[in-house]
């Protein structure tokens, strides 16, 4: 009998099996019977992802999780190569770093339920070259990432309500899209796998959303420290661990904990929290198998917040269109404005995780700095006068304000919300521009020479020339890789 848990008490429950279903998935997913354009969005993630990565080479974030990465390490040494630095770590605090890393610069991916190639690619990654796999099974396990990680984290979303009180805590389960590619290369078994689950179940912290409220750039940590965990718990199970299985099925554990009353227990508990919709667990296997949330991932065209994204484009757009400059500004108007996205500050910001949630920040600094990149959020920029004064120019329409969360509602029914900008220059001129769909949205998904391009200018001044091209191609090319160890030199 595959479910198998030990009962304490007398409230027995209908047995269900799904961490043992998702385990099963992980240990039979082959590479071979993925569909091709799977494997494409995969790739291109991948890219994006380590772009992202290098691209925070140097800043703040980047240099504070170095030294705090090698200071835990006991010094530099280990199986592990840092991207963009040449660094040797272990693969616990490489992932941790380059999982911070991923994150810094907001650059990355995002689904509707957070940031999974944060923890999917840089932990694949650290585990391949660990255990020289070859590029078509580190693939792989970013695939198997994916689809267990979204299917855990849309279980346990919480409902508006309980947003509004306790917050949106994406950090928290983050820490299956980080585990899984350790699971899958470590070359685990579904019961091993199962453990792994269960383990990182009972590690996942409860969420939260102080970041939003305080705008500590500790939420870039976060991912890298979900990202040490994933890997400790891997070497833990495969070291050996006795029970410790089915963990999603036990709504004393993580469903349970996460979205209701943890004191009371077994299938009234279950029960009660269906009703009330705190969560879904149907969606642990839902279309497992046939329908792959990879391919409902944004990529990010530019360094900021994912709501920040339309605006930006459209002011790019409007910008090479009509020419004006930030000297021509009398006012930028977005509609609908978006909640909690459109502060500014005429003494700039303390945080990059700040500047990089204001929309007229970030406009602001597209208008003074045309090419994105890291230095966008370098302390000189983020109090600089002439972007403040800008910034005070960027309002918001006569929409009534949208949340972030309606627009996550879109997303996941396969839209997003319309935006339109209108610029108004001191001649009198007005510009408006609409979209909805940004590039990298999956309806509107950024060509592999795009996301080459974006790469190119990522990488750019960390690596060489000559070296970024040798990268792409070997990228583009990874599922040839015999071993990941012998391309990690072209990453740094």
């Amino acid at each position: 009998m595959r479910y198998n848990r030990l009962y304490l008490d007398n409230d027995f429950l209908t047995p269900t099996t799904y961490t043992q279903d998702l385990s099963e998935y992980s240990e039979n997913l082959k590479f071979e019977d993925l569909p091709e354009e799977v494997v494409e969005r995969a790739k291109r993630i991948m890219v994006h992802c380590i772009g992202a990565a290098i691209a925070s080479v140097g800043t703040e974030v980047h240099k504070k999780a170095f030294d705090a990465a090698v200071k835990a390490n006991g010094g530099e040494g280990g199986p592990v190569t840092v991207w963009g630095t040449g660094t040797k770590l272990s693969a616990v605090n490489a992932g941790f770093l380059m999982g911070v890393m991923a994150d810094a610069l907001d650059w990355e991916d995002c689904s509707w339920t957070g940031h999974p190639s944060a923890g999917a690619v840089p932990d694949a990654w650290a585990a391949a070259e660990e255990k020289h796999r070859s590029g078509r099974e580190m693939l792989t396990a970013i695939v198997d990432a994916y689809e267990i990680y979204h299917r855990i984290a849309m279980s346990v979303q919480p409902n508006l309500e309980r947003r509004q009180k306790n917050g949106w805590g994406l950090t928290s389960w983050q820490i299956f899209a980080s585990l899984i590619p350790y699971a899958k290369l470590y070359g685990f078994d579904a019961r091993k796998t199962n453990q792994a689950i269960s383990m990182a179940c009972e590690c996942a912290p409860v969420p939260s959303d102080f970041h939003q409220l305080t705008m500590s750039d500790h939420y870039h940590y976060e991912h890298g420290y979900r990202n040490r965990d994933g890997a400790i718990i891997a070497k833990s199970v495969e070291a050996g661990i006795n029970n410790c299985r089915d963990a999603l099925d036990e709504p004393r554990c993580y469903l349970g904990t996460m979205c209701g009353d943890s004191a009371k227990n077994g299938s009234s508990l279950r029960t009660e929290l269906e009703d009330k919709k705190e969560y879904d667990i149907t969606w642990l296997t839902r279309d497992l198998g046939k329908r792959y949330f990879i391919m409902d991932t944004l990529l990010k065209h530019w360094p900021a917040n994912m709501w920040v994204q339309t605006p930006l484009e459209l002011l790019d757009i409007l910008q090479k269109k009509y020419g004006f400059g930030p000297d021509d500004i009398e006012s930028i108007v977005l509609d609908p404005p978006v909640k909690r996205r459109m502060w500014a500050s005429p003494d700039g910001f303390e945080s990059i995780t700040h500047a990089q949630f204001s929309i007229p920040y970030v406009l602001s600094r597209r208008l003074l700095d045309p090419v994105p990149g890291a230095y966008w959020y370098t302390k000189d920029k983020m109090k600089d006068a002439r972007a403040a004064e800008l910034s005070l120019k960027v309002k918001g329409g006569p929409s009534p304000e949208e949340s972030p969360y309606d627009g996550f509602t879109l997303f996941q029914q396969g839209s997003y919300p319309m935006r339109t900008l209108t610029v108004t220059t001191k001649d009198g001129h007005t510009y408006t521009e609409s979209m909805d769909c940004h590039p990298g949205h999956p309806a509107n998904m950024m060509s592999r020479e795009e996301l080459s391009d974006r790469f190119r200018l990522q990488a750019k001044g960390i690596l060489p020339d000559e070296k970024i091209e040798k990268a792409l191609d070997a990228l583009w090319n990874i599922e040839k890789a015999e071993d990941i160890a012998a391309v990690s030199d072209l990453l740094c």
